[in-house]
């Protein structure tokens, strides 16, 4: 039995994005105080798990269109090798590098190779959160 509950469903539309948002916010205030990509993954993932609540695998796989085995590999992949490129630059193993730039819009800008392992882990999170909730879900 499918149910029709208009509430729930308008209610999901907005908390859907200001989870998602606050997850982004969380993502990248961890770089310089509690957050970063675990948190901000975990957050993506109960936003996604939000939706399948609300409505059924099916259509959320319509509507986003994500492969969560990709995601979680290219994940490993940006973790992994943001922390051996200080190796073969000949420095220890997960020395991060930073310098300031001055980008449009955003001015003066410190960029560092933490946030890109940061990336990493948030795909690694969120894909084997959403593979091992899609799989749970799946079953009949």
């Amino acid at each position: 039995m499918k149910l029709n509950n208009v509430i729930l469903k308008t209610t999901t539309q907005v908390v859907f994005f200001m989870i998602f948002l606050f997850s982004i916010h969380i993502f990248f205030a961890g770089h310089f105080s509690p957050g970063g990509g675990f948190v901000g993954g975990l957050l993506t993932a109960s936003a996604l798990v939000l939706l399948l609540l609300t409505y059924d695998l099916k259509t959320v796989q319509q509507l986003l269109p994500i492969n969560y085995t990709t995601m979680t590999a290219i994940g490993l992949l940006l973790s992994l090798g943001t922390a051996a490129t200080s190796s073969f630059l000949g420095d220890a193993f997960f020395k991060h590098y930073f310098d300031h730039f001055t980008l449009p819009l955003f001015g003066d800008t410190e960029l560092h190779t933490a946030m890109l392992f940061d990336l990493g882990v948030y795909l690694v999170v969120v894909g084997v959160t959403m593979i091992i909730i899609q799989s749970i879900g799946g079953d009949e």
